[in-house]
């Protein structure tokens, strides 16, 4: 499966606290209204959420013609300055996410053999739909080694579906690859260090989540 046209991004609170977990819930939201108005194709897988609310990381999934200007303006630290919507009286107020490249030439090796997953299609009205169709076009796949399941009822065609799934399918090895070795520098109490000592690319600031332009975000 060819991964060319395609450009991953891991967002991550760094094993940084809850607060920073919820910045990552606004950098997604951010990011995504940003790739719809560019006409970049957006995805992404989170972990660490409840319901997939406020997760403690994702891998986005990017493809389109503007692709690189984008990516090149998230790269980095992205700072959110605002008050604890968590601990009322708690004095910080700047957190911190980051925002790293996964190397397309460096990705896991998958068995997407047939006898590896289990294939099921289903109304796209029904689990995980959007659209309410008459034919079995949503397709859930099944990663039978590893229990890893993707869904997919975006498009109108089975065909399509099950593209989209078995992409959705490597975004998930590639998250739990990448949140591994995340731990393993967390483990270390370096990466989120990092993230609250490097130069922002982006400054956000109050719940609305509202960019500061032309600043630089400094630490409390």
């Amino acid at each position: 499966m060819s991964t060319s046209s395609r450009k991953h991004l891991l967002v991550t609170s760094g094993d940084g606290p809850r607060e920073c977990r919820r910045a990552v819930a606004h950098v997604l939201r951010q990011m995504e209204h940003e790739a719809r108005r560019a006409d970049l194709r957006f995805s992404s897988d989170m972990s660490g959420g409840c319901d997939g609310a406020d997760p403690s990381s994702a891998l986005v999934t990017l493809s389109g013609n503007q692709m690189p200007e984008f990516t090149n303006t998230w790269i980095g630290t992205v700072q959110w300055i605002c008050k604890s919507p968590f601990r009322a009286h708690h004095r910080r107020q700047n957190w911190y996410v980051g925002v790293f490249s996964v190397d397309n030439s460096d990705l896991p090796e998958i068995d997407l053999e047939t006898s590896a997953l289990r294939i099921e299609t289903f109304r796209s009205g029904g689990p995980g739909g959007q659209h309410q169709n008459t034919t079995d076009s949503g397709v859930r796949v099944t990663h039978l080694p590893t229990g890893l399941v993707a869904v997919s009822t975006d498009e109108r065609s089975q065909h399509r579906n099950r593209r989209v799934a078995l992409d959705r399918l490597v975004a998930r090895f590639i998250l739990k690859r990448e949140e591994s070795l995340a731990r393993d520098r967390s483990a270390q109490n370096q990466l989120h260090r990092l993230l609250e000592r490097g130069n922002p690319v982006r400054v956000f600031k109050g719940e609305g989540f509202a960019e500061m332009k032309n600043q630089a975000g400094g630490r409390r």
